[in-house]
Protein backbone atom coordinates (compact mmCIF):
# COMPACT_ATOMS: atom_id res chain seq x y z
CA UNK A 1 0.00 0.00 0.00
CA UNK A 2 1.05 3.76 -0.68
CA UNK A 3 -0.50 6.94 0.08
CA UNK A 4 0.31 10.18 -1.30
CA UNK A 5 3.54 11.99 -0.47
CA UNK A 6 2.56 15.89 0.81
CA UNK A 7 4.41 18.39 -1.13
CA UNK A 8 5.56 21.22 0.66
CA UNK A 9 4.66 24.06 -1.85
CA UNK A 10 5.85 26.89 0.21
CA UNK A 11 4.78 30.27 0.78
CA UNK A 12 4.60 31.12 -3.07
CA UNK A 13 2.92 27.77 -3.90
CA UNK A 14 5.43 26.45 -5.94
CA UNK A 15 8.56 23.87 -6.21
CA UNK A 16 11.67 23.57 -8.26
CA UNK A 17 10.92 20.34 -10.49
CA UNK A 18 14.21 18.35 -12.17
CA UNK A 19 13.27 16.92 -15.42
CA UNK A 20 15.53 14.09 -16.31
CA UNK A 21 15.62 12.02 -19.17
CA UNK A 22 14.22 8.62 -17.87
CA UNK A 23 16.83 6.76 -20.12
CA UNK A 24 20.19 8.41 -20.00
CA UNK A 25 19.93 10.12 -16.62
CA UNK A 26 21.01 13.69 -19.01
CA UNK A 27 19.35 16.78 -17.09
CA UNK A 28 17.27 18.59 -19.23
CA UNK A 29 15.61 21.60 -16.78
CA UNK A 30 14.84 23.05 -14.37
CA UNK A 31 11.11 24.96 -13.78
CA UNK A 32 8.80 25.60 -11.28
CA UNK A 33 5.46 23.68 -10.11
CA UNK A 34 2.27 24.56 -8.50
CA UNK A 35 0.11 21.85 -7.37
CA UNK A 36 -2.23 22.47 -10.24
CA UNK A 37 0.39 21.91 -12.52
CA UNK A 38 1.66 18.56 -10.36
CA UNK A 39 -2.01 17.78 -10.66
CA UNK A 40 -2.31 17.90 -14.82
CA UNK A 41 0.97 16.28 -14.80
CA UNK A 42 -0.34 13.22 -13.22
CA UNK A 43 -3.90 13.48 -14.63
CA UNK A 44 -2.33 13.41 -18.12
CA UNK A 45 1.27 12.27 -17.95
CA UNK A 46 2.67 15.32 -19.94
CA UNK A 47 4.77 17.70 -18.12
CA UNK A 48 3.34 20.93 -17.04
CA UNK A 49 4.95 23.69 -14.98
CA UNK A 50 4.26 27.05 -14.32
CA UNK A 51 5.82 29.90 -15.61
CA UNK A 52 6.74 32.34 -13.24
CA UNK A 53 7.08 35.51 -15.77
CA UNK A 54 4.32 34.64 -17.37
CA UNK A 55 2.48 33.51 -14.42
CA UNK A 56 0.61 31.33 -15.56
CA UNK A 57 0.36 27.22 -16.06
CA UNK A 58 1.85 25.52 -19.12
CA UNK A 59 2.26 22.52 -20.83
CA UNK A 60 5.70 21.55 -21.86
CA UNK A 61 5.87 21.25 -25.67
CA UNK A 62 2.32 22.49 -26.54
CA UNK A 63 3.94 25.27 -28.33
CA UNK A 64 7.23 23.66 -29.77
CA UNK A 65 5.79 20.31 -30.03
CA UNK A 66 8.71 18.94 -27.95
CA UNK A 67 7.10 17.79 -25.30
CA UNK A 68 7.84 15.73 -22.05
CA UNK A 69 6.40 12.24 -21.25
CA UNK A 70 6.81 11.29 -17.35
CA UNK A 71 7.36 8.31 -16.55
CA UNK A 72 7.84 9.20 -13.11
CA UNK A 73 7.73 11.87 -10.26
CA UNK A 74 9.82 11.59 -7.56
CA UNK A 75 10.13 13.71 -4.04
CA UNK A 76 12.96 14.60 -2.24
CA UNK A 77 13.28 14.00 1.30
CA UNK A 78 11.71 17.56 2.37
CA UNK A 79 9.19 16.59 0.00
CA UNK A 80 9.83 20.39 -1.79
CA UNK A 81 11.59 19.37 -4.83
CA UNK A 82 10.44 16.89 -7.36
CA UNK A 83 12.28 15.46 -9.52
CA UNK A 84 10.13 14.29 -12.88
CA UNK A 85 11.71 11.44 -15.14
CA UNK A 86 10.65 12.12 -18.50
CA UNK A 87 10.79 10.87 -22.30
CA UNK A 88 11.97 14.13 -24.23
CA UNK A 89 10.76 14.63 -27.47
CA UNK A 90 13.19 17.06 -29.40
CA UNK A 91 15.06 19.86 -27.40
CA UNK A 92 13.84 20.80 -23.67
CA UNK A 93 15.51 24.03 -23.92
CA UNK A 94 13.79 27.08 -26.18
CA UNK A 95 17.13 27.86 -27.11
CA UNK A 96 16.96 24.75 -29.11
CA UNK A 97 19.54 22.22 -26.86
CA UNK A 98 18.43 19.41 -26.06
CA UNK A 99 19.22 20.31 -22.38
CA UNK A 100 19.02 23.87 -20.90
CA UNK A 101 22.49 23.21 -19.49
CA UNK A 102 24.02 23.14 -22.51
CA UNK A 103 27.32 25.94 -21.34
CA UNK A 104 29.21 25.55 -18.83
CA UNK A 105 30.49 28.25 -16.60
CA UNK A 106 33.15 29.52 -18.30
CA UNK A 107 30.72 30.14 -21.50
CA UNK A 108 32.14 27.00 -23.46
CA UNK A 109 28.83 25.24 -25.46
CA UNK A 110 29.13 21.56 -24.57
CA UNK A 111 25.17 20.35 -25.54
CA UNK A 112 23.72 19.71 -28.48
CA UNK A 113 21.43 22.18 -30.49
CA UNK A 114 18.25 20.18 -31.98
CA UNK A 115 16.30 22.51 -32.81
CA UNK A 116 16.24 26.39 -34.51
CA UNK A 117 13.68 28.16 -31.90
CA UNK A 118 13.27 30.89 -34.85
CA UNK A 119 11.42 27.99 -36.96
CA UNK A 120 9.45 27.51 -33.74
CA UNK A 121 8.20 30.32 -32.03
Amino acid sequence: MTDDVEIDFGEDGLVPAVAQDADTGEVLMLAYVSPEALERTRETGRAHYYSRSRDELWEKGATSGHTQSVEEVRVDCDADTLLYLVEQSGGACHTGHRSCFYRTIDGEHVGERVFDPDDVY
